[in-house]
């Protein structure tokens, strides 16, 4: 199975490509293909949103996933020793014990009779509190933590209105301040969690607020989004497949490039500075894909995987049991997809 040949989307306002080899190849030429618009707001930025985050002096210079240059293998290196496959393993037992506790409470309150949002209930903290372990992070505020990624991904890759898009730029600026803080405190005591270990690889302190700032959200939200999409698909059926989740409805359905030069495409041929929109999932592709391939492949795709599996495994006779009592509400993003919601009884 393939996809559409790559086409110019008016209303979007990208090239869309969404044949799996054909989005494989674009992003195993980043050359041509650069990072550059990676992270860059879907819907501009208002100058009040600008201004509120410029108070904070928010800046995102490339460091990871919109970085294409010299600086982004020592970044990449210094960050993937925290996901390394032995460390993951290692945290699947922490993993485990904290959604079984999740999931035994939801027991609980369904079985006395009450409504519970498997997202909210479940699949929402373990991610960041497994996420602050492999990091080295501690008095991280979860809750805050959840608010604030689900804000900045809306700001970054929504559709917000003049009023939505300065509440999202508060939000951001928190984050970022809050950032700005961790990293000042590495600047100073050292340590070896992410900040200490970023400080002492000799960034800048927006080259570490840019690094926390999309790591501590794709860390953990994103996986959070693919348990609430794998529960989804499992409450009151048969056990859904991870590997299946991926390739059919990854939490992460789509991703962008932008051209350097004229290049082609299958048949078609795009301009210099063409902004390209890729299908990452749904479309036929490997399960793989679904984490990006080459320089810049998802660094907690083991992850991610380890936390799905375990999720569905300690949740099974959970939502086997329930049924849902609402169409779920969407998280609909330009690259983000997932219920909101999940709201079941027994």
């Amino acid at each position: 199975m393939t996809g559409c040949p790559a086409r110019y989307d008016e209303e979007l306002g990208y090239w869309v490509v969404d044949d799996p080899a054909q989005a494989r190849g674009v992003l195993l030429d980043p050359e041509t293909f650069r990072p550059d618009n990676a992270v860059l707001a879907h819907t501009p930025l208002s100058v009040k949103a600008l201004r509120v985050l410029s108070a904070v002096g928010f800046a995102l210079p490339p460091a990871l996933a919109n970085n294409a240059g010299e600086s982004h293998r020592p970044i990449r290196a210094a960050v993937a020793r925290f996901f390394s496959p032995a460390r993951v393993a290692a945290v699947e037992p922490l993993t485990r014990r904290l959604t079984a506790d999740r999931v035994a409470a939801a027991r609980a309150r369904l079985a006395a009779g009450g409504q519970v949002d498997l997202v909210a209930a479940v699949a929402a903290e373990p991610p960041a509190l497994v996420l602050m372990h492999l990091l080295g992070l501690t008095g991280v505020d979860v809750p805050a933590l959840k608010a604030w990624s689900l804000d900045s991904l809306e700001l970054f890759w929504g559709w917000p209105d003049a009023d939505r898009q300065l509440e999202l730029a508060h939000s951001a600026a928190e984050f970022y301040a809050w950032l700005r803080t961790r990293t000042s405190a590495a600047r100073q005591d050292g340590g070896d969690d992410l900040f200490g270990v970023l400080v002492a690889l000799g960034l800048t302190d927006e080259e570490v607020c840019a690094v926390g700032y999309f790591l501590l959200i794709a860390g953990q939200e994103t996986t959070t989004q693919l348990i609430s999409t794998a529960f989804q698909r499992s409450v009151g059926q048969e056990l859904a497949d991870v590997e299946g989740v991926l390739r059919e409805a990854s939490s992460v359905p789509t991703w962008r490039r932008v051209t350097s030069t004229a290049a082609l495409v299958g048949e078609a041929e795009l301009p210099a500075g063409a902004p390209v929109l890729l299908g990452l999932s749904g479309r036929g592709g490997s399960a793989d894909l679904a984490f990006g391939v080459g320089i810049h492949r998802c660094l907690g795709a083991g992850l991610a995987r380890l936390e799905t599996r375990v999720a569905l495994e300690c949740a099974e006779e959970l939502l086997g049991e329930s049924r849902l009592v609402e169409e779920p509400p969407m998280i609909d993003l330009l690259s983000f997809r997932a219920p909101r919601r999940l709201l079941v009884v027994r």
